[in-house]
């Protein structure tokens, strides 16, 4: 009976233990918490924060003092804003990144802001992301640090993070509350990124698909890549494994490579055959590649057979109008031009067709 008792004395020291541990009553928060998540290219920057109101409180320089401030709990003597309310407001980048222009490894971190006076502010990203607030702050944990201007602007009642503005490469990440912004902008390498993950995942299953190797090849070619790399995936596209096959888009993908490698012949020569493979607007994109690079021949002989193939339609005789026009051939030119008006031309194209023949001042 002593043993039974004691074991019963011991069942119910751990059952009141494990319910003052973890049976702990989840109730909502007086600062809402929230996580604002961008998007830039393929990578995203997300920041988690407790979201508090003004309140009719005054916030700058009262609420959220201006410096270093000891806080009077924790073990920091001198903390920076946690820039929200509760625990630790944190960042996390998905990639390496480069925040004011300051670089910064993927990975997640504490967020702090240092409210130097009423123009001035320090972003502060920790190492340490699991402290609760600032009142944790070890300066010797900073990852980045960078000065920033804030911003006046409308009344804002609750505290937010918001991007007002987004680029291909980057996006301006603003805290917002009561009449103050704090703008940063956040960066990254897109077009590396883009072409590592490419080059990573190209040895499994996402290489035999044909159209992501011409994609990568065309991303590669319009966002500054390797031009050279990029001619070896299209080569591979068009030929090069069992997967390829020739078609109009990868050989004018190619042939805007070799094109920007300077190797205009093989271009030229490679028009002349995805010609042999285009549509009505293909044959008119190629035309104008070649007006655009003064080979007047090939223009020429690009939309001539495009109005051979499509003689009723008026953007093809309104294109070929235009290349006569540019290579001086006022007769000809007025002659196509005239026969897309009477073509009955949506209005761009009757446009475009006005606008030149009141140039050669035949309208």
């Amino acid at each position: 009976m002593k043993t039974n008792n004691l074991t019963a004395l011991f069942m119910c020291l751990l059952l009141t233990l494990s319910f003052s541990s973890f049976a702990q009553v989840n109730t909502p928060r007086g600062s809402q918490q929230a996580t604002m998540t961008q998007r830039i290219g393929i990578s995203d920057v997300s920041i988690t924060y407790s979201r508090p109101s003004v309140k009719g409180r005054e916030i700058w320089g009262k609420l959220v003092p201006y410096g270093m401030n000891n806080l009077g709990f924790g073990t920091a003597t001198e903390a920076p804003w946690r820039a929200g309310a509760n625990e630790n407001t944190i960042i996390t980048l998905t990639h390496d990144a480069k925040i004011e222009g300051k670089a910064i490894k993927a990975g997640t971190y504490g967020f702090h802001v240092e409210l130097k006076d009423a123009d001035n502010a320090t972003i502060i990203l920790s190492h340490d992301a699991n402290a609760w607030g600032s009142y944790f702050y070890d300066a010797s944990k900073d990852a980045l640090r960078a000065d920033v201007k804030t911003k006046s602007v409308a009344h804002r009642e609750l505290l937010t993070y918001e991007v007002n503005d987004i680029q291909p490469t980057y996006a301006i990440v603003s805290l917002v509350w009561e009449k103050k912004e704090i703008p940063f902008k956040v960066e990254f390498d897109v077009t590396n990124i883009v072409l590592n993950e490419f080059r990573a995942k190209s040895i499994g299953s996402l290489g035999f698909n044909r159209q992501n190797w011409e994609n990568m090849a065309r991303f590669s070619l319009n966002n500054g890549g390797d031009l050279n790399e990029a001619l070896g995936w299209i080569n591979g596209a068009i030929t090069g494994n069992f997967y390829s096959q020739k078609t109009f888009n990868n050989l004018a993908i190619k042939g805007q490579i070799l094109n920007k490698l300077g190797k205009t012949q093989e271009y030229a020569a490679l028009m002349d055959e995805a010609s042999t493979m285009a549509n009505k607007n293909q044959l008119n994109n190629i035309g104008y590649q070649m007006l655009a690079a003064k080979d007047y021949d090939r223009a020429l002989k690009y939309f001539k057979l495009n109005v051979a193939n499509n003689p009723k339609d008026a953007n093809s005789h309104d294109s070929l109008g235009e290349c006569y026009k540019t290579m001086g051939d006022k007769k000809n030119a007025i002659k196509h031009l005239k026969k897309s008006l009477s073509l009955n031309p949506p209005a761009n194209v009757k446009a475009n067709s006005e606008k030149l023949l009141g140039e050669l001042g035949a309208l």
